[in-house]
Formats: C-alpha cells, structure tokens, sequence
C-alpha cells in the first residue's frame, strides 16, 4: 500500500474541464471566487475568455449559468456543495431545473471530508436536495479515473446535472483495464454471497476495505460502486437483493435522503430484504483532519466493518 495513488477529485475535474475546454469551444466555466478550492483556475488560466468569476454570489451564479445554457453554450457551475446546493438551491430549482436547462453543476468540498472548515462548510445534505428536483442527474465519483470520465459524460449528456467532489485525496481504485463509465449503470467490484456493500463516492475504497476486514471474520461480502444515484440503477440494485438477501449501504452522506434512501426505495418495492445505511446519522460534522473524522464517525474501512459485524 505504500506506493498506493491518492488523488482528490476535485483535481479530477480541473484538469478534464480544460482538456474539453481544448476540444469544445462551448464550454463556459463559472465560479464564485473559489477557483483555487474548486481547481476551475486550471480553466481560468487556460480560457480566461470563457471563465467567469461571479464572486461570493452563487444564486445569482445559476442564474447566469441558466441565461448561458439558454444560448447554446455548455455552460459548468463550481463552487463549494454546501453553497450549491443550499444557497442557491431556488435558483437552481427554478432556473435550471424546471426548464431542463443543460446546466453542469459542479460542486467540491462535499462531505465531512472537507475537515477542518467544520460545520458549516461539511455539506451532507446535498445529494438529498438535488435528488428531489425533476429531472437532475445526480453524480457521485469515487476517485480520479471516474471523476474523469464523469466530466466527460456530463459534457455530452443533455440536462441539468449535479457532480459531487471532494477536497480529500482518495485511493485510484477503477485502474481494471476493462473498466467502463456509463451513467446511470452500477459496478459489481466485488462478488460475494453473505451481504452486498453499495457505497458511493470516497466509501467505495473504504468499503472494499471493509470487505477484506469482513472477509477475515467469515463474512463473504461483495462490493457494489453506485457512481450515479439518480437514475439508479435499479437493476444491479435488485440483483443484488436477490443473490445475498442483506444490503448495506454506505455513503459520506446523511442517511436520510441520500443513497442509502435511494436503495432503500428500490429494495421496498421490489425485493423486500433488511438494508442498513450506514452514513452520517442525524447530526452535523465538526472540524477536523478529513481521516480523523472518517474514523470517528465510523466511515473508514475499520469503522464501517464493525457496523456491519455489529449489524449482523
């Protein structure tokens, strides 16, 4: 594990959205005077002509994005996820989702993971709130290669969208030589026939841990990557009921409308079986070093093993 590739995906993002600004002269990128945190600089620098700084106005952010996108230009959002979703959740509601706009939202620093900002800034309730507007594509990637071809695959899907990013830097895990990314499709990572871990975004490396833990236990746990949460993917998520009959859900998320009630939803109508969602319960983070958080709110791999041990 020493030689063990760590990349935040937020780096991901900046360095494709300049690779698409070369190949796409549509691509408008806008930011509200966060550049450096969201790595949309790498764009700036590049295309100064076709970045926009809205400053620290994130509604009135949208509101351009929507005004772009009417025009025929491709335009991408970035700011924080507790201002994207929160702050300028009217607007994007409005403006961008009830005309079906083709608008990217972009946000990073998603999660307890943006550590010592605290509170304030650790939005767990983003995924929630963008799930509940018609039409938008929710998007979660676990690491650089699938940050990667999210990018890509949102500048070619015609619709609002939201991506989720983090400022934490996680393992590289899609590096399989036929790994593909397709939205709106699960990825079967790991088989197994005792109980299925579905995990999004950063938990997918820790629940692959969490599976190797489980595995020294006598638990034969298999590993489900769900990078888009709407639409889900119904199917593997069946699937998935049907072959070990326990799901665990995990996510740096709230449990309550996030993945874990995505699935939930799914397994009810479906193919009835016990589903634990392991998240963050009903409660704000606090500030702290990104791993030092993970461990104590049980969703690093140690911590997310024991849930389920104790679970089970």
């Amino acid at each position: 594990m020493a030689d063990e590739i760590k990349i935040a995906t937020r780096e991901s993002y900046g360095k494709t959205i300049t690779e698409l600004g070369r190949e796409h002269d549509d691509i408008i990128v806008l930011d509200a005077d966060l550049a450096e945190a969201t790595k949309t600089a790498v764009f700036k620098k590049e295309f100064p002509e076709r970045h926009i700084d809205c400053g620290i106005a994130e509604a009135n952010m949208m509101g351009i994005a929507a005004g772009l996108a009417t025009a025929g230009m491709s335009p991408f959002a970035s700011t924080f996820a507790m201002f994207a979703s929160g702050r300028a959740f009217e607007q994007i509601r409005n403006s961008i989702g009830y005309p079906h706009l083709n608008v990217k939202i972009c946000a990073s620093h998603a999660g307890i993971t943006v550590g010592e900002d605290g509170a304030t800034h650790q939005c767990n309730e983003d995924i929630a709130l963008m799930r509940t507007i018609p039409g938008m594509l929710v998007v979660n990637p676990s690491d650089d290669i699938e940050a990667k071809a999210a990018t890509r695959a949102l500048y070619d899907y015609k619709g609002p969208a939201y991506m989720r990013l983090g400022r934490f830097a996680v393992p590289v895990i899609n590096t399989n030589d036929d790994y593909r990314f397709e939205l709106g499709k699960g990825i079967k990572l790991r088989e197994g026939k005792d109980l299925t871990i579905i995990a999004t975004g950063l938990e997918v490396s820790q629940s692959l841990i969490a599976a190797d833990i489980l595995k020294e236990n006598g638990i034969d746990a298999a590993v489900i990557n769900i990078h888009t949460i709407k639409p889900l993917d119904k199917e593997i998520v069946i699937n998935a009921a049907k072959d070990t009959g326990r799901i665990v859900t995990v996510e740096e998320h709230s449990v309550i409308g996030g993945l874990g009630s995505a699935v939930s939803d799914v397994i009810c109508e479906n193919c009835p079986v016990p589903v634990h969602k392991i998240g963050m319960q009903d409660r704000y983070g606090e500030s702290g070093p990104a791993a030092a958080l993970l461990e104590k709110f049980g969703l690093d791999g140690k911590g997310i093993a024991k849930n389920i041990l104790e679970w089970m």
